[in-house]
């Protein structure tokens, strides 16, 4: 599942990219794109690549409500696959890391997410200092929240349905502090989280507004913070 917001421009290459590799794969897929009130055409871009790809369905769905977290919650509850999951439009973790999400589930995992932070990782491309900076200072406030995992906010993470639709019931947060809050709930009802390393490549143009978007994940981590201090005591 791909959110998408005002992604016209960068839709046509993920999806060229993501259909060839998943055809040539042994597991059958779909591909559905969670439209989130875009304005620039990115609906149409999405019905006319569907219309003609006839091996791999790629299908629209609208989501009114804003935040990536919300786009994301509706595509996922959208399937009904063993297994599911969402990258971001800029393809910043190349889709072949697939491959592997892949051989951790049929090893047992519940939930298999890529990080930018875990060892073996690396930056083909690194973000702007100060998105860097803010990272690195979220990453310090989450690891309380969910522990052992290097990364919350990489743009790959895919699940095993049966793990993900009861840790979904509780999640609260629509904007981009979702990734922590979907993680905390996966982890307290024991579900085994596995990090994978990515090659990851940061792409211009991001709809993630540091100011609006990075406060309002803050804030939002606060919150969890003080709902598990209070859980704890």
């Amino acid at each position: 599942m791909i959110p998408a917001y005002n992604e016209a421009s960068r839709l046509p290459n993920t999806l060229h990219r993501t259909v060839d590799f998943l055809r040539e794969q042994s597991w059958s897929s779909r591909v559905v794109v969670v439209d989130n009130g875009s304005s620039d055409g990115t609906a149409d871009v999405v019905r006319a690549f569907g219309a003609a790809s006839d091996d791999v369905p790629v299908e629209l769905v609208g989501c009114a409500r804003p935040g990536k977290g919300a786009a994301v919650r509706r595509g996922l509850l959208r399937s009904r696959s063993r297994f599911v999951g969402f990258f971001d439009a800029d393809l910043a973790t190349p889709v072949e890391t697939l491959s592997t999400v892949m051989e951790h589930f049929a090893a047992g995992a519940a939930a298999v997410v890529g990080s930018r932070h875990a060892p073996g990782a690396r930056f083909v491309q690194h973000q702007p200092a100060a998105r860097q900076l803010g990272g690195t200072v979220f990453r310090a406030m989450t690891r309380r929240l969910v522990d052992g995992v290097h990364d919350t906010q990489c743009g790959f993470k895919f699940f095993e349905r049966a793990a993900l639709v009861p840790a979904l019931a509780t999640c609260r947060t629509t904007g981009f502090a979702f990734d922590v809050e979907l993680l905390r709930n996966l982890q307290r009802a024991g579900a085994e989280i596995v990090e994978v390393p990515v090659a990851w490549s940061h792409a211009t143009g991001s709809s993630f507004s540091p100011l609006r978007d990075g406060v309002s994940a803050f804030r939002t981590v606060l919150q969890l913070q003080r709902v598990a201090g209070r859980s704890v005591s």
